[in-house]
C-alpha cells in the first residue's frame, strides 16, 4: 500500500467510532499512534525529497535561462561581425533551450503543485496525530479514575457494617466500665476520713491536752 494512500485512510479514518467498538481503547489508540509515527516519518521524508526535487527544476529553470541569453548575445555579435554561420548555430542553440525550458517549468508546476499538496497531507496528519495523543491522555485519566472508583467501591462492599459496630460497642462498654472504676474511686478516696493509729493514741491524746491548756 502507497504512503499516500495510507495516509489519506488515516486522516481521514473516524478515530473515536473506532475507538468507541475497540475493547482496549488505550492499547488501540496506542497501535494507532505507532503506526502515526511511522507514517509521519515516511510523509517528512517524502515531503523533504520533493522539496529538493523542486529546488533542482528552480535551478534547471534558471540555468536554462541564463543559456537562451547567453545564446541571444552571441547571435548578436555574430551578426554584428557578419558571422551568419555562427549566429544560425547560436540560434539553433537558443530554440533547443527554449524547448527545453518550456519542458521545464512545466514538469516545475507539477512539482510545485505536488508539493503543495503533500505539504497538506503532511499538517493534516500531523494534526490528527496531535488529536489523538490528547484522546490517549482522556483515556489514561478516564481509565485511572474509573479503576480508583472501583478500588473504592471494593474497599467499602468488602467492609463489614455489623462486625465494626459490635467491635466499636465492645469498645464503649469497656470505656464506660474503665469511667465507672474511676468515678468509683474518687468517691471513695473523698468520704474516706483519715483516723488516728490506736499505737499513738494515748501519746497523741496526751499532746492534745497540753496543746489545750497552752491556749487556756
Amino acid at each position: 500500500m502507497g504512503i499516500f494512500k495510507r495516509m489519506k485512510q488515516i486522516v481521514l479514518a473516524d478515530i473515536h467510532d473506532v475507538l468507541d467498538k475497540a475493547e482496549d481503547p488505550i492499547s488501540m489508540v496506542g497501535q494507532y499512534l505507532r503506526e502515526m509515527e511511522e507514517q509521519l516519518a515516511r510523509a517528512q521524508k517524502a515531503f523533504s525529497d520533493q522539496l529538493f526535487l523542486e529546488k533542482k527544476y528552480e535551478m534547471l529553470v534558471e540555468e536554462t535561462q541564463a543559456i537562451i541569453e547567453k545564446r541571444v548575445r552571441q547571435a548578436n555579435l555574430a551578426v554584428d561581425r557578419n558571422q551568419d554561420e555562427i549566429a544560425k548555430l547560436a540560434l539553433q542553440e537558443k530554440i533547443v533551450q527554449e524547448q527545453k525550458l518550456a519542458s521545464y517549468k512545466q514538469q516545475q508546476e507539477t512539482i510545485q503543485a505536488q508539493t503543495a499538496n503533500l505539504s497538506e497531507k503532511v499538517k493534516e496528519l500531523k494534526d490528527k496525530y496531535e488529536e489523538l495523543k490528547l484522546k490517549q491522555q482522556e483515556l489514561i485519566a478516564r481509565a485511572n479514575t474509573a479503576k480508583a472508583v472501583k478500588a473504592i467501591q471494593t474497599t467499602i462492599h468488602s467492609f463489614s457494617t455489623d462486625n465494626a459496630m459490635r467491635g466499636f460497642a465492645r469498645m464503649e462498654d469497656r470505656i464506660l466500665a474503665l469511667e465507672a472504676e474511676a468515678k468509683a474511686s474518687q468517691a471513695f478516696a473523698a468520704h474516706r476520713q483519715p483516723s488516728v493509729n490506736t499505737l499513738f493514741q494515748p501519746e497523741v491524746e496526751l499532746q492534745l491536752e497540753q496543746l489545750k491548756a497552752a491556749k487556756a
